[in-house]
């Protein structure tokens, strides 16, 4: 799996980096740019994705990364705010359903390992490239949970919980949306995440919430792992990552259900770019990053 992820991020980033050295109407800026062979990241991944793809990345191509990590939400109104001007290359953060409304800030690009993907991660858009699969998970602190059962979605309504689930705002948190969005699927009627059942069950979940909201993924599990809350709503990778550094918490799958979305990376539409040759990415691929 991390093989996979990191094959299909190094392709939309080779494919940045040859869009914007390989264009003859370039200015003097754009040159300049290239020949730094630098490329900046906007990422709301994990400290261990990030370390995962980018090293790599860097040893297997020579060019430079520089990573800006933030919250999804906080990335989103960075890439937005510099339309005009734009200082990022690759915004790795949310996938198509949050960003379909701005595609008009990013360009079309399609992997070569798109083929190679499950049809229901293909890029159909041509915007947003599938990179990696995480599930949607409780992070449980294992010495602040007490008696508290937690298994599934039913059990965030306790009293007992009220004011002590660490979740996100859906807006600006991606784990949170998906969470939520996953929360609609496993409480709604027949799985409709659109009836009136499974949204009667969030205005009861944002309730026992009491008002407390984290303003990005990261600052969430890291609340629960820190011993600030005893339960919270986010990805799995990140709780393994605590887990392996000796955090007392653990991960649970509501038994009502996961769901992995398919968190995209895309090209920023950048100042650098003028003309993209057909075929150009596909051509220069490099045949070792070939999935077998």
């Amino acid at each position: 799996m991390k093989k996979f992820i990191s094959t299909m991020l190094l392709t939309s980033m080779i494919g940045m980096s040859l869009i914007g050295c390989g264009s003859k109407e370039a200015s003097s800026n754009d040159a300049k740019n290239s020949d730094s062979k630098e490329l900046t990241v906007y990422t709301a991944r994990s400290e261990s994705l990030n370390n995962l793809v980018i090293s790599n990345f860097e040893k297997d191509t020579g060019i430079k990364v520089n990573l800006v990590v933030a919250g999804t939400g906080e990335l989103q109104k960075r890439v937005t705010s510099e339309k005009d001007n734009p200082l990022g290359d690759i915004l790795w953060a949310a996938d198509e359903t949050m960003l379909s409304s701005s595609k008009d800030l990013f360009m079309e690009y399609v992997s070569p390992e798109d083929v190679n993907m499950g049809d229901k991660f293909k890029n159909k858009s041509g915007y947003f490239t599938p990179c990696f699969a995480d599930p949607t998970v409780f992070i449980v602190n294992k010495n602040l949970i007490g008696d508290i059962k937690i298994e599934g979605f039913e059990d965030l309504l306790n009293p007992a919980l009220k004011g002590k689930i660490a979740f996100g705002d859906p807006a600006s948190s991606s784990s949170a949306f998906q969470s939520l969005m996953a929360m609609l699927y496993a409480m709604g009627k027949d799985g409709n995440p659109m009836s009136d059942e499974a949204w009667d069950f969030v205005d009861k979940f944002l309730a026992n919430l009491d008002g407390k909201m984290a303003s990005s993924s990261g600052q969430l599990h890291k609340s629960v792992a820190d011993g600030e809350y005893p339960v919270g709503l986010t990805w799995e990778d990140p709780v393994a990552n605590y887990i392996k550094n000796g955090a007392p918490v653990e991960v649970v799958f509501p038994k009502e259900g996961a769901i992995f979305p398919g968190e995209s990376v895309q090209i920023i539409k950048t100042a650098k770019i003028r003309k993209m040759r057909k075929n150009l990415l596909t051509i220069y691929f490099p045949k070792k990053y070939k999935m077998q």
